[in-house]
């Protein structure tokens, strides 16, 4: 017979007489690659998008020079216009403002005004000029005059010619849109105004927010930058189109590497899944292949036969999966946008571009774990002895070298190694390796234990004499663990991966909800409109409003302290000196109370600040607050899951005394008890800039809060949903392929005395045990799994830690719906096995 015949009569037999099996290992896989995939596409579809619009603002500029606070004085722009070797300055003035109308989605209420000085953006900012209406180019100059790209157009519902409303700090300002830009990105909302009217009309007198540049020909740009730095000292930093998108790039680095992570750890649960059926297939095909081996057929011929059973699922798996991942990264960006419902790449629209050499790279990462997955089973049919695979009854001794306990102690020990070591380029990569090598040595000691586990039990079983169904039952689990173990390979991958993200996640909810409680202590929050601050006048007038205990002022404001990180937060507000726990959320790293020296300012930096910037508590360092920079005295670290970039805290005396600022922007109010919250708003709404203010209730804030979080871990609940999936999917596969093989021991059984329904029962009975002890260990590595995520994966991607919490309901649930569908599964497929002909099944006989 020809060799290709045979190799397809052996292939097509097996999956037509075993269908479920391999549909489930070809789901698995598809899944695991259709997620990565998706990720993939979605992510950079975001960040290439969110790059390019952040480049459209910055024009054709060379470099850039900016403050470490969001404005500068513009006494700047002068000496860099007569710098030698600049040919070109343009100024820039970049904030946001509230939209009149929009304050009840705090996160979709602004609008980014961008001021220009026309003459000189038309050299590096073409795109930002103003598409006046015919006979009226001065309008670019004009004080009241606003130019908005087609986004805020639609997201307004305005038309040229009409009047718009902003906030300009406690005030409402009417503009006229007066067109549209030049060019702007998909969905970027921005508008353009004359630098020197956007200064004027909203209070930003005499500041900047970068100034950029076009060198002259000829001149080194390494060696101006270089010089430039040194000229303007710390006060400024100097940058490139490189340096912004690397910075744009660290600032969702962790969460789209950390998504990709979660997406080929299942993918990699997959392969699990592709063992056990590969493993099973190829214990009930033993005999089959020992006959061939006898009629001259080769162990390399054998060895590629089953390879290319393992390799023909791989492509099928990866191909669907390449194509549904390339689907759901489509609808994903129609349903929750490109940012996959986080806040990282706001305002974009990007459109999904198909890369084949992605498509490639995830479609050979799928065949690649499937091949992992059939290498096992292939070298033990491989290496297998037809005299002793012919024998009846060898079926359990096939994977007999599964049960050694030193391949999974070895890398137990290796994983406990690595959850030792530090984040490799702020990346968590030997806890995710550690992961990895944890779900291997984990499965791998599963024939042990399984023997160990139901052999004690038998025993005790046994002394009290028990009925015949029990006793078959726990003879079988106990006599041929090699087989449970492989049914349970499955189960415990993709439950173990279930309970890890299901406490990973619970743990993280339950941990900011608690967080929140701390951090908004107020029944209200007032904050100025966007682009303003509350001055005196105006904190004197909410200090003096009747149905208040408590009223506490904020400064925020935003800092840069590396120009290749995000901005940091710095948060000026009152702190109890007696005992900062009062006030802030602090870790137990500390200065003890009243421990602080008399002349020291103190901070308090939150985790990510130890993180990234190295500040330890009783560190002495300097800010650029005020005038100068100025040195405090780091006295506690406090958690925060607001800013996963780094905050820090000071006494709002000391930042007013430093920086001769007495403006705030946010107002914490505590109502006095029998006073309705609804009776203290309207107090509010009545001052004569109540209209101006944002006012939120603190549970309003909470419940956003944690609806953002929802938002955020979508994909980690789908990742979630579908590790149940796949494990229930596994479970129906693996018994099913297990009772389909055993017809000749139910036969008989049948012969001696056996009837169909103890069968039944006994299958029932196996399937309820075998799952049972499956879900006690998927537990139990699980659990260790999510130990990993939540103490060393999570403060080393995004620089906070919390606390430890278990969802008993949700696991129970799924535990129970597992055990009845193993149960169910191994009855359903019993039936089918043991209401043939009894006689038919004992001759099935080689």
């Amino acid at each position: 017979m020809n060799m290709a015949v045979l190799s397809r009569w052996l292939l097509t037999g097996e999956w037509r007489a075993h269908w479920l099996q391999v549909s489930v290992a070809l789901i698995a896989i598809a899944i695991g690659v259709a997620m990565a995939f998706s990720i993939h596409l979605i992510n950079t579809a975001a960040f290439n998008e969110f790059s390019a619009a952040s480049k459209s603002l910055s024009g054709q500029s060379d470099l850039q020079v900016r403050g470490r606070k969001a404005f500068f004085d513009e006494a700047l722009y002068p000496v860099l216009v007569k710098h030698e070797g600049v040919a070109v300055a343009n100024p820039v003035l970049e904030f946001d403002v509230a939209i009149p109308g929009k304050e009840q989605n705090r996160n979709d209420h602004k609008l980014k005004i961008i001021g220009t000085d026309m003459f000189r953006a038309i050299q590096i900012s073409p795109d930002l000029l103003g598409l006046t209406a015919e006979g009226k180019t001065l309008d670019r100059l004009a004080d009241d005059a606003i130019f908005l790209s087609p986004a805020a157009m639609e997201w307004l519902q305005v038309q040229q010619g009409d009047a718009l409303q902003l906030y300009a700090g406690l005030q409402t300002i009417t503009l006229r849109v007066a067109g549209g830009l030049v060019r702007a990105r998909a969905g970027q909302r921005i508008a353009v105004m004359d630098i020197g009217a956007a200064q004027w009309r909203f209070q930003h007198l005499g500041v900047l927010s970068r100034i950029e540049l076009k060198l002259r020909d000829g001149v080194n740009h390494a060696a101006f930058k270089a010089k430039l730095t040194e000229e303007l000292g710390d006060a400024y930093w100097v940058t490139e189109i490189v340096d912004q998108e690397k910075r744009i790039a660290n600032m969702s680095r962790a969460y789209r590497i950390n998504l990709n992570m979660l997406a080929l750890v299942a993918l990699f649960t997959g392969t699990f899944l592709v063992f056990s059926t590969q493993a099973l297939s190829v214990i009930r095909r033993r005999r089959q292949f020992a006959l061939l081996r006898v009629l001259g057929f080769t162990r390399r011929q054998l060895l590629r036969q089953i390879v290319t059973e393992g390799g023909i699922l791989g492509v099928a798996g990866s191909l669907l999966g390449v194509a549904l991942g390339y689907a759901v990264a489509v609808l994903a960006i129609r349903l929750l946008g490109g940012d996959l419902g986080t806040n990282f790449f706001p305002g974009v629209k990007p459109g999904i571009h198909f890369d084949l050499w992605d498509a490639v790279l995830f479609f050979t990462v799928g065949l690649a774990v499937t091949l992992l997955g059939s290498l096992i089973p292939a070298l033990e049919a491989a290496r297998a002895k037809p005299a002793v695979a012919l024998r009846s009854g060898s079926e359990d001794t096939a994977m007999a070298k599964l049960s050694t306990p030193w391949f999974a102690l070895i890398c137990l020990s290796v994983a406990a190694i690595f959850t030792q070591l530090p984040p490799v380029f702020e990346l968590p990569i030997f806890g995710y390796l550690a992961i990895v090598l944890l779900l291997i040595g984990g499965i791998a000691l599963m024939p042990r234990l399984t023997a160990g586990f139901f052999s004690v039990l038998s025993n005790q079983w046994q002394q009290r004499r028990s009925g015949v169904v029990s006793t078959l039952v726990l003879a079988r689990l106990a006599n041929a663990p090699n087989q449970a173990a492989i049914a349970l390979g499955g189960i415990l991958a993709s439950f173990s991966l279930m309970v890890a993200m299901a406490i990973m996640v619970t743990s993280f909810r339950i941990s900011i909800d608690h967080w929140l409680g701390r951090v908004l202590p107020a029944d209200l929050y007032v904050r100025a409109a966007a682009s303003g601050d509350l001055q005196a006048d105006a904190q004197q007038a909410i200090a003096g409003l009747p149905g208040f205990d408590r009223v506490d002022f904020f400064r925020t404001q935003q800092l840069t302290l590396d120009v290749n990180r995000p901005e940091i937060t710095l948060f000026a507000r009152p702190v109890d000196q007696a005992d900062p726990r009062n006030t802030l959320p602090l870790t137990d790293d500390m200065i003890a109370p009243g421990a602080l020296p008399e002349n020291a300012m103190p901070v308090w930096v939150s985790e990510a600040m130890v993180d990234l910037y190295g500040y330890r508590v009783g560190d002495k360092v300097t800010l650029p607050i005020g005038a100068t920079a100025s040195e405090f005295l780091v006295a506690g670290v406090w958690r925060d899951y607001g800013r996963q970039f780094g905050a820090i805290q000071m006494q709002l005396a000391d930042y007013q005394a430093l920086t001769g600022d007495l403006g705030i922007n946010t107002v914490a109010l505590w109502v006095q008890p029998g006073v309705s919250i609804d009776v203290a708003i309207a107090g509010l709404r009545q001052l004569p800039f109540g209209g101006a203010l944002e006012i939120s209730r603190s549970s309003d804030m909470r419940a956003l809060s944690l609806e953002i979080f929802d938002r955020s871990f979508a994909v980690t609940y789908l990742l979630e949903l579908i590790a149940v999936v796949i494990g229930l999917l596994g479970v129906a596969a693996s018994f099913s392929a297990q009772t389909l093989a055993r017809i000749k021991e139910f036969g008989m059984l049948r012969h001696i005395g056996v009837m169909r329904q103890q069968i039944l029962a006994m299958l029932a009975a196996e399937g309820g045990l075998l799952t049972a002890l499956g879900m006690v260990l998927g537990f139990v590595l699980g659990w260790s799994i999510s130990l990993i995520l939540v103490f060393i994966v999570n403060p080393q991607s995004f620089h906070w830690t919390m606390e430890l919490h278990l969802p008993w309901n949700w696991l129970a649930m799924i535990a129970v719906i597992m055990l009845v569908a193993a149960a169910l599964t191994a009855l359903l497929a019993g039936r089918r096995a043991v209401f043939g002909e009894v006689v038919r099944a004992v001759k099935e006989d080689w």
